[in-house]
């Protein structure tokens, strides 16, 4: 697999994680549709600061995965191999 084919892959994997996590926020109040906002977030409640008195650094990330965005990932490796 060249490098040209891994961005590809990359950036369409963040477009459906991206869209699918935006349309699971959109249909959380439908009630037919709420299922695509299940999900589980992984990562830091609070942050970590590291304190060094003149520079202050702060550390946090936190992954909510939806059932919105393991579709949209499904669909971005479609469209992969599909071009």
């Amino acid at each position: 697999m060249g490098s040209k084919n891994f961005w590809v892959l990359l950036l369409l994997m963040l477009a459906g994680i991206v869209l699918g996590g935006f349309i699971g926020n959109a249909t959380s109040g439908i009630a037919g549709l709420s299922w695509l906002n299940f999900g589980q977030s992984f990562g830091l409640d609070s942050p970590l600061v590291l304190n060094f008195g003149i520079l202050v650094i702060t550390f946090g990330l936190t992954i909510k995965i939806t059932m919105a965005s393991i579709i949209g990932m499904v669909i971005a490796l479609l469209v992969f191999r599909w071009i």
